[in-house]
């Protein structure tokens, strides 16, 4: 078998992967209610115009701007209110010189009209004019037809997250279905002899499987549809098996722990043996997470996490995360959520070694603070008790009590 283990920093570890993956996105057709979080297979057309009539922004009067010239409160301008178009309703009153027309937020303009006076810039006199205390411009308070969008526009590009307003915007277009790109199929294997079910009671050296759920929680989150294959004991055919099987069942293989050199590390040999190019990286410059295995079997990638389920939920985002965006077609990485903050501990770090540093968020006295939460790596509460995390970069030998950092949020 070939030789391992020679480490490599994250990004160049996702770049030699990304760099072989042949990507080609399988499209799907879903109800636009069901498509949060669905990532786009085409551009997204308007078919028409919104609005696809002129809207009063405010509630007042719909007049002729010209009209409502030089008016002031000392010197208002006079006009004679001819009727209302009501909410849902076409006008049934055409504007003259010196008319006006109640109006909506969001109803149409009367005939005629091509501004809105807000009520607040009025005075009723008698009981049928108003005083207008405060000139308008043409267009003024008004949303043109298709100033929102016009027809043919690309509302949502190929390739872009649906997000909620994404949502209200193809329903207000009508558009009440969308293809979308198909969610990756992603296989786990948790590996080892001392794992057992998460209903059953472990004996002496026996631990509940933590990382098969863990994992397809995160593969759910990053748009991912997850396979559980199952647990496999450190058996070399067992685990051959299940791989071969998760090949057969998902888009991408996962396996969970066996990724270290140790004689009952199995998953570097596996994943090299079971098809061409095989094992790609074997080792990232990262803690936690340093035995990472980032792999290609015909086509399809695949890794080996540690088994530490912070680790390995750590490393998930940093290597995993990026893939199943990619095979999404995902064009735009996601934007990095987080806040600035000031360190209250030292965080130690090696020179050629990324850290990811998980904090606790603490309100100051007048500024956000970062507090480390340090714990070994297979301590999963670390997590738990996490806001975010901080990355000490590969050519820092660490980070000093009161630095300003940057946590990306949870």
């Amino acid at each position: 078998m070939r030789e391992f283990f020679n480490v490599v920093p994250p990004d160049e570890a996702l770049a030699t992967l990304l760099d072989r993956l042949d990507v080609s996105v399988r499209g799907e057709v879903v109800q636009t209610a069901q498509a949060l979080g669905r990532v786009t297979a085409e551009d997204l057309v308007s078919p028409e115009d919104m609005p696809p009539y002129p809207r009063s922004t405010m509630d007042g009067y719909s007049v002729r701007a010209r009209d409502t010239f030089g008016a002031s409160e000392s010197l208002p301008a006079f006009c004679d209110v001819v009727g209302e178009v009501a909410m849902g309703s076409q006008p049934q009153v055409c504007l003259s010189t010196g008319q006006a027309a109640v109006a909506y937020t969001g109803g149409m303009l009367a005939d005629g009209a091509d501004a809105v006076v807000m009520v607040e810039n009025t005075q009723r006199v008698g009981d049928g004019s108003i005083e207008i205390l405060r000139p308008v411009a043409p267009g003024e308070n008004v949303i043109q037809v298709g100033e929102d969008t016009e027809a043919g526009d690309t509302v949502i590009p190929k390739g872009q997250l649906i997000r909620a307003q994404d949502v209200g915007v193809l329903f207000g277009l009508g558009i009440t279905q969308v293809a979308v790109a198909e969610r990756p199929r992603v296989a786990i294997i948790s590996t080892g002899d001392e794992l057992v079910p998460p209903e059953g009671s472990p004996g002496p050296g026996q631990v509940r499987d933590i990382n098969s759920y863990s994992v397809a929680a995160l593969v759910e989150d990053a748009g991912g549809l997850p396979v559980h294959i199952g647990l496999v004991p450190d058996d070399y055919p067992l685990q051959r098996q299940a791989a071969m099987d998760g090949l057969e069942r998902g888009d991408v293989l996962v396996f969970s722990a066996g990724s270290s050199v140790s004689s009952r590390d199995m998953t570097v040999r596996v994943l090299d043996e079971l098809g061409p190019p095989g094992v790609l990286v074997h080792g990232i410059a990262h803690k936690p997470g340093k035995p990472t295995i980032v792999a290609l079997v015909n086509g399809r990638p695949a890794f080996g996490l540690p088994g530490n389920p912070v680790s390995a939920m750590v490393v998930f985002g940093i290597v995993v995360r990026p893939v199943i965006q990619a095979l999404m077609g995902r064009t735009e990485p996601p934007v990095t959520r987080g806040v600035h903050a000031r360190l209250t501990k030292d965080i130690r770090s090696a020179t050629g070694r990324e850290d990811h540093v998980q904090v606790k968020l603490i309100e100051g006295e007048d500024e956000l603070l970062a507090d480390p939460v340090f714990g070994k790596s297979n301590l999963i509460s670390t997590l738990v008790e996490a806001d975010g995390v901080v990355v000490v970069p590969l050519d820092d030998g660490g980070l000093y009590a009161g630095d300003e950092v940057f946590v990306r949020l949870y």
